[in-house]
């Protein structure tokens, strides 16, 4: 262990003073198209919308690049980091002065906001030179390295005025290039770098602290005193000179009044959070802020009142002195806030400061991204300049409520306990919650409580799960109707849009299926439900603008995807619920009714999207340009409360399982099973084909048939789908998996030699018919072969761990075999998701490149040959290496009671 009280002090300065200076010329470089981005705007003729989302670009890059930023700066110290990553800034600041178009610009932002990322660099690096009484005043100096935004905004609009944009971006690249330079001759390895060196940490261990959920609520904390932070300094410059008329020069000065305490009073957050304590900075600041963005947000008001002589009337409008005063108070509370919250993790996390930080930074700095981006679609969408403020008031009043919540539940268990909580526990899982004792396969247990338990968990489970489908697979009506309200997009961006949730949705999968052991099956469900609200609310907003960039669209699209991921999650979890006798079933249910999720929206959304009754509350309709008019946004805030509601409902009814916790190593073990990697492929031709015709089916169908309105029927294919799925897991479990998985394949190729047929003949008075027709056999084949493949997999994990682990007892093999198959099944339905992403697009460059879609058609044919062959070679034929379907004739799985005593 390094003392660092024993380092001599002038070292200690001149790290802290390196750093310092370091971060503050980076800071300066990311705020910088706070000021050129009100000059671009005019030269590039941008939106509001496109100039937030241009503003906020650079966060992106600077937050998302602080985690890996922090894992290299754990590993190889900060100094050489720190140097090369502003030398890396200043090559990209430099590239920016030849862009030519918006696309460009965004592209060049990306690299500029690599400045961002300096902080966590700077945090570990810093912090390493001192002991836990100083480290608070001491991060909090380096972080008044804030008060770069305050040099951008004083002095680039000089700059700005004197060389244009180029001009500037040259001075700030050359400026940054010169202090990275300094910084690696000058600065010194920090005093843990030896014992670095020494031992490196694996990456398993290094992001360990990440499943501490006291991380995250530091990060909702700095997602506004930082995010909200960063969001201001982008947009004030903007709304001063909109609101108050002030010119560029005054408005970067008035803006910098808020920075500067915003920045330099960090020093005096990170003294008071030595001294009294970060928790109760932390109620200053949230206190304070809520006070100040209520007043900030009441828009200029002309007020009529009946009186005794007649009307009376008057007006209210926040002054600029006003204004001016409250966003100093601000910006101080927020300094203080951003000291506290870096106070606890050398604390807390002395080994992995840059990891922690890092991913704090990350949310924190995603604030700034998104705040600014919504910022300009409120102005767009509501079109009150105070808009930003009132958002800014929502944010810090559902994080003081929370943080007040948590202290007071903690306070009540240091009373009960008699010691004193380190850790809050507001996500702690109460004991009531949990299941120590879970016996599925004893029949005694199972009818006596089990099967009840089991039950309730799982009706609570299957609205979580369609409410997540109706998100992910949303966008695919949605798109269909961007046209119609002024979008002008091209069809493979049309394609693109709907089939990039299926890509983000897959892809998160891979991440869920692994989190109900690691969290917990309720405390996952509710969170991931929860997340839900994101994509619903922010697409109500962002269609009301036709004027909304593409990319924010295609964000969007992505965010869609957590409704996807939250299958693989939802299967794990309920499979650890159910003996095997009843798995089949049990999982056929979560899922099929989940999956009815896609029908259910397709249904609903055209229909809300025709009614103005909640205009009051979602705003007006957007003109059709056929004539009449729609409420697109309705597709998004209808789910809004079912959304709140099922969330709720999981949090407080749900169940963990004590015994099915297990570590991501432990799970990682399917990675080497075969049979895995089998059933991604046979999951993804039944489950990857519906949520992929789900996706395409109806911009299919509107390009092909464009006299016929997709939209009235579009439900019907995945409303089959999915009941086929719920009502046909019991022949799964009579006939045997495999055998029904064969003839679901073969079903599958005659539905695509019958679309294939229908199109080739589309003029034909019959071809639509024939072709919804195909369509319906192949939804149908889908909801078989989902329930069929997922049967299969707890029987194939029974055979194969105890023939890999013989050693094992009976009980053993069978814990093995049901975290296997729980993991397997949320791996498989995650490659499987990729068909709502490959399904879309293949239709889209079928069309674009032949003017059909019977190269993907044929494509697929081959593909479900290939998937037909490999359930007959590997599991359905006599003598296959895992011959399944004679489970169907077995006996039943002897219970835990009957195989205790057959080993004694």
């Amino acid at each position: 262990m390094v003392n660092q009280d024993a380092i001599p002090r002038q070292q200690q300065n001149r790290a802290l003073g390196l750093s310092t200076l370091a971060f503050t010329l980076c800071f300066a470089v990311w705020t910088l198209f706070s000021i050129l981005g009100i000059q671009i705007k005019e030269d590039f003729g941008l939106s509001d919308t496109q100039l937030g989302l241009l503003m906020a670009t650079p966060v992106l890059t600077g937050s998302i690049s602080r985690l890996f930023l922090g894992v290299l700066t754990d590993r190889f110290g900060g100094r050489w980091v720190f140097g090369l990553l502003m030398l890396a800034t200043a090559a990209c600041v430099y590239l920016l002065t030849f862009a030519t178009s918006y696309t460009m610009l965004l592209i060049g932002a990306l690299g500029v906001g690599l400045a961002g990322g300096s902080f966590i660099v700077g945090v570990a690096y810093t912090s390493a030179w001192y002991g836990k009484e100083r480290q608070g005043t001491a991060l909090g100096i380096f972080g008044a390295g804030n008060v770069g935004a305050a040099v951008t905004n004083f002095g680039a609009p000089f700059l700005l005025m004197a060389m244009g944009w180029q001009g500037t971006a040259l001075v700030y690249a050359s400026v940054i290039a010169v202090m990275g330079v300094v910084f690696i001759l000058l600065a010194k390895p920090d005093p843990l770098s030896k014992s670095r060196n020494a031992k490196h940490q694996p990456l398993s261990e290094q992001f360990a602290p990440l499943a501490d959920v006291r991380v995250w609520r530091f990060s909702l904390y700095y997602f506004f005193v930082f995010g909200g932070f960063v969001a201001l300094a982008l947009w004030l410059p903007h709304y001063l000179i909109e609101v108050y008329g002030l010119s560029l020069a005054g408005a970067g000065i008035v803006a910098a009044l808020y920075t500067i305490p915003a920045s330099l009073f960090r020093v005096l957050g990170g003294w008071l959070s030595d001294r009294y304590g970060a928790r109760r900075v932390m109620y200053w600041t949230l206190i304070a802020c809520v006070a100040c963005t209520f007043l900030l947000s009441y828009p200029p008001t002309d007020y009529t009142v009946d009186g005794v002589h007649g009307p009376v009337s008057f007006s209210f409008a926040m002054p600029l002195i006003g204004f001016i005063g409250l966003t100093m108070v601000l910006g101080f509370f927020m300094s203080l806030g951003k000291a506290a919250v870096f106070k606890h993790i050398p604390v807390y996390y002395p080994k992995s400061v840059g990891l922690v930080g890092g991913a704090v930074g990350m949310v924190g700095g995603l604030g700034g991204f998104f705040l600014p981006l919504t910022f300009g679609m409120l102005n767009d969408v509501i079109g009150i300049w105070q808009s930003c403020f009132m958002l800014m008031f929502a944010v810090a009043a559902a994080a003081l409520l929370w943080m007040h919540y948590a202290i007071v539940k903690a306070i009540r268990i240091e009373a009960r306990d008699r010691c004193e909580s380190t850790d809050l526990p507001e996500l702690s899982t109460p004991s009531r919650f949990v299941l120590n004792e879970w016996h599925p396969e004893d029949e005694g247990f199972w009818k006596a409580t089990g099967r009840k338990i089991a039950t309730r968990n799982l009706w609570i489970s299957i609205p979580c799960l369609l409410l997540a489908f109706s998100i992910w697979m949303v966008w695919s009506v949605v798109v269909a109707k961007l046209p119609q309200v002024g979008f002008n997009y091209s069809s493979n961006q049309l394609f693109w849009l709907a089939a990039l949730p299926g890509l983000s949705g897959a892809t998160l999968r891979i991440f869920y299926s692994f989190m109900v052991p690691i969290v917990g099956g309720r405390r996952f469900t509710a969170l991931s439900t929860a997340s839900l609200l994101l994509p619903a609310i922010w697409i109500g907003f962002a269609v009301q603008n036709p004027e909304t960039p593409y990319l924010v669209m295609v964000i969007l699209a992505l965010l869609c995807g957590f409704g996807g991921g939250n299958f693989a999650s939802s299967m794990a979890n309920i499979s650890f619920f159910y003996p095997k006798r009843e798995k089949g079933t049990a999982l056929a249910q979560n899922a099929g009714l989940g999956n009815l999720g896609v029908s259910v929206m397709q249904f609903l959304v055209p229909l809300v999207i025709t009614t103005g009754v909640f205009s009051l509350l979602v705003g007006e309709a957007q003109p059709m340009q056929q004539g009449g008019e729609l409420w697109l946004q309705n597709a998004g805030f209808v789910w809004v409360p079912f959304i709140a509601i099922a969330a709720i409902a999981a949090w407080f009814g749900m169940n963990d399982i004590a015994s099915a916790k297990s570590s991501f190593k432990e799970q990682a073990v399917i990675f080497k099973r075969k049979h895995n990697w089998l059933m991604c492929i046979l999951y993804t031709g039944t489950f990857g084909s519906f949520i992929g015709f789900s996706a395409g089916f109806p911009l299919l169908t509107k390009t092909q048939f464009p006299m016929v309105d997709a939209l009235q029927f579009a439900f019907l294919g995945p409303l089959v789908g999915a009941l086929s799925r719920a009502y046909t897991g019991g022949l799964a479990d009579r006939f045997g998996g495999a055998r029904v998985t064969f003839w679901t394949f073969i079903s599958m190729i005659l539905g695509v030699v019958g679309v294939l047929f229908f199109l080739m003949n589309k003029e034909s008075s019959i071809a639509f018919y024939g072709f919804f027709g195909a369509f319906m056999l192949l939804f149908f084949a889908t909801g078989v072969g989902n329930a069929s493949t997922f049967q299969m997999i707890p029987s194939i994990f029974r055979h194969e761990v105890p023939r890999l682990m013989p050693e094992l007892s009976r009980d053993e093999q069978l814990v093995h075999a049901e975290r296997e198959s729980a993991a397997t099944i949320g791996f498989t339905s995650a490659i499987a998701a990729y068909g709502a992403f490959f399904i879309p697009k293949s239709f889209g460059t079928s069309l674009d490149l032949t003017g059909g879609a019977e190269a993907a058609l044929i494509g697929f044919i081959v593909f479900y040959a290939v998937c037909t062959g490999l359930t007959w070679f590997y599991y359905s034929r006599k003598g296959a290496e895992i011959e399944l379907d004679r489970d169907t004739k077995a006996s039943p799985v002897p219970t835990a009671a009957a195989t205790a005593n057959a080993l004694s």
